[in-house]
């Protein structure tokens, strides 16, 4: 048979089957390779960049690092030059072209007083020269990549200061960095002489809320869908889609100074004029374009990149508007695209000509309204996500349209997301209704299959058929039956990578090879929560921080009790009535009177705090005995058990739960391991 199951090394990554390379043999041969301008655009501007592609933080830890795709260079196992390096068998050749063109670094000129650092981080960072200093535009996710950035923009422009800071929506690659261009203590208003921070409506509380609800499930998934744990190379990670991947530095956040919430909103930042579009539930629950009149500039911020865009992540987040990232994009056109010499985005690299502007922004605005409007036509007749997944395809147009390729979205999961926006999981199906969870469902499959040896002897005639899809199905039947089946992991293992070397999407081809790795070595154990940064931390609101705690709350073990706080905020002066009953905490806001006591007002405890030691608490990064001892909660009235009680009941979120296999049949009760909880979320 011809799996490649039995290689030598259990855990080393497999070559390409021959179904996989006559796959690849298609895309090159479908695919309008010839007229591709990308590389020349790319290029175009190119000023600078550093002499080793690496970034380290304060500690000498790298938190970026291009030299592991030198590979990209070389064309992998082809070899050849950087101007003829072909894909190996092992990528899909749209993907290689894109990484290729993503590994592209340094400071570029877009126009006159306009440039960008490129491939320092995920995202672009924009640098506007102002009449005195520079207007940074969205300084990167890291504070160690923005300053270096900035570094890289004075050292071959000259020692200016940073005399405002834009940040185009709440993507925390666009906004982790702020601290590494601008000192927080110098943010004031535009116009009072300190450095505006200007963002659009809502900026701040999506960035605050984003990543924290469901974060501990969107860090675990985020592992997969950027490739976290698979080394870059041929046969593993070779792009993010938007860039090169994520820096692993500082993430921090700066309350904006000033908020454009409506377009046609004109600002004057340093003697620069700018005009936003505001551009809200688009790529972003809050975004913003902006033209630049002066240079006959536009920037589009993400709402318009080199790529198809997710409508929904795999890394999870609620689903997109199709139709209104459509409509703003047809705005922009309409508004800005006559007057304007160049498009620059925040990720990827600009676009040319008024003409060529329009025809960008006409198609990308077509590809979603497309994607959105035939979803729903075929749902009209009755097809489910996953049947529109598989007939929907694109008009040649857009399906030769190089911006429009799934390197990061997909047709097929953009589709599934517009169902799922309108009409939800359920496909009206009743025998999709109610089914087995995972596991159970496997063992009954499994079993009703003829048990696992059966399964994997059909599953290798199908993996020798290049039909992977349906291994990577079958088999994980029998993985969930039973987890501890090796040959079972092994072929399922060898499917997901052939899936994977097949994926255009670099979403996709992560998220196979990822579960491949695991398969073959194991989770790798991940500790601290990692979804919530300091600033983000310090940011969130008193009551975002109590839902927090319900989240966490263990409702089972809580159900049989009732807990009552009155909790006092000292630095803030608000106060709030916190009930525990019936497994769900709640909060009120407390009307400002004088303080009731325990007994006469059903209240179990009284206590004041500050606001940070609430978030400590609320994230399990202290312990509420530890806090009482040492004067951080402070008893007003009645017992602090009641304080203790309530946060010991609260649940271990640990960000490295099985994906590709079942998870544990049992987890420890809430109650009985908040010790445990906060030494290894916090260690």
């Amino acid at each position: 048979m011809s799996t490649v199951s039995g290689a030598a090394d259990p855990g080393a990554p497999r070559p390409a089957t021959a179904a996989t390379a006559a796959r690849q043999a298609e895309v090159r041969r479908r695919l309008p390779f010839d007229e591709d301008t990308g590389p020349a655009d790319a290029e175009a501007g190119f000023v600078a960049t550093l002499d080793e592609p690496v970034i380290t933080a304060a500690d000498g830890r790298v938190v970026w690092d291009l030299r592991p795709y030198a590979f990209l260079e070389g064309g992998g196992a082809a070899g050849g030059d950087r101007d003829d390096a072909p894909a190996p068998d092992t990528v899909d050749p749209s993907l290689w072209r894109m990484a290729r063109l993503n590994l592209r670094h340094g400071l570029y000129r877009v126009a006159d007083r306009i440039y960008q650092v490129r491939g320092f981080d995920l995202a672009n960072m924009t640098v506007i020269v102002g009449d005195s200093g520079y207007i940074v535009v969205d300084p990167l996710l890291s504070v160690e990549t923005a300053a270096a950035a900035l570094g890289l923009v004075r050292r071959e422009l000259g020692e200016r200061p940073v005399t405002a800071v834009i940040v185009t929506h709440c993507h925390s690659d666009h906004f982790g960095g702020l601290r590494g261009v601008v000192d927080p203590a110098e943010a004031g208003p535009a116009g009072s002489g300190r450095v505006p921070v200007v963002a659009p409506a809502g900026f701040f509380e999506h960035a605050v809320s984003e990543n924290v609800h469901a974060g501990t499930a969107m860090s675990r998934r985020a592992q997969y869908m950027y490739g976290a744990l698979v080394p870059p190379g041929p046969r593993g990670q070779v792009s993010a889609g938007l860039g090169m991947g994520l820096s692993r530095g500082t993430v921090s956040l700066i309350e904006p100074t000033d908020v454009v919430d409506a377009t046609g909103t004109r600002m004057v930042l340093d003697g620069v004029e700018f005009v936003f579009q505001f551009t809200p539930d688009t790529e972003a629950p809050a975004e913003m374009n902006f033209h630049l009149p002066r240079w006959r500039a536009l920037c589009l911020a993400e709402n318009a990149a080199h790529t198809l865009h997710n409508l929904y992540t795999l890394r999870g987040a609620p689903v997109r508007d199709a139709a209104a990232w459509s409509f703003h994009l047809g705005e922009a056109a309409e508004l800005f695209a006559a007057e304007s010499d160049v498009m620059f985005l925040q990720h990827h690299w600009p676009v040319r000509g008024s003409a060529r502007i329009a025809e960008f922004l006409a198609c990308q605005q077509d590809l979603y309204k497309y994607l959105h409007d035939q979803t729903l036509r075929l749902a009209a007749h009755g097809l489910t996500m996953e049947e529109i997944a598989e007939e929907l395809t694109l008009p040649a147009a857009l399906e030769r349209f190089w911006p429009g390729r799934g390197y990061y979205g997909t047709v097929r999961h953009n589709a599934k997301a517009v169902y799922q926006r309108y009409l939800g999981w359920f496909d009206g199906n009743p025998a999709h209704l109610d089914r087995h969870p995972p596991a159970a469902a496997a063992r009954r499959y499994v079993e009703f299959m003829g048990g696992a040896d059966a399964v994997l002897e059909r599953a290798r005639r199908s993996f020798d058929e290049g039909d992977y899809r349906w291994v990577a199905e079958v088999v994980g039947h029998v993985v969930f039956a039973d987890p501890d089946d090796a040959v079972a992991r092994a072929l399922q293992a060898d499917a997901f990578e052939q899936l994977g070397y097949q994926s255009e999407s670099t979403a996709w081809r992560n998220v196979y090879l990822s579960g491949a790795r695991e398969l073959r070595h194991g989770r790798a154990e991940r500790r601290g929560r990692g979804s919530a940064a300091r600033d983000v931390l310090g940011a969130m609101t008193t009551d975002m921080l109590l839902d927090y705690v319900a989240i966490r709350l263990d409702g089972p073990a809580a159900a049989d009790r009732r807990i009552t706080l009155l909790l006092e905020v000292a630095d803030t002066g608000e106060t709030r009535l916190v009930r525990l009953r019936r497994g769900a905490l709640t909060r009120t806001a407390r009307v400002a009177g004088a303080a009731p006591t325990p007994g006469d007002a059903g209240i179990d405890a009284h206590i004041r705090l500050a606001r940070a030691d609430l978030a400590m608490l609320a994230f399990g990064a202290a312990d509420a005995g530890d806090a009482f001892d040492d004067g951080r909660i402070a008893v007003m009235a009645g017992s602090g058990d009641a304080v203790a009680t309530l946060f010991g009941l609260c649940d271990v979120l640990r960000p490295d739960f099985p994906i590709v296999t079942p998870r544990p049949a049992t987890a420890p009760a809430a109650a009985a391991c908040l010790a445990h909880a906060i030494e290894k979320e916090h260690r």
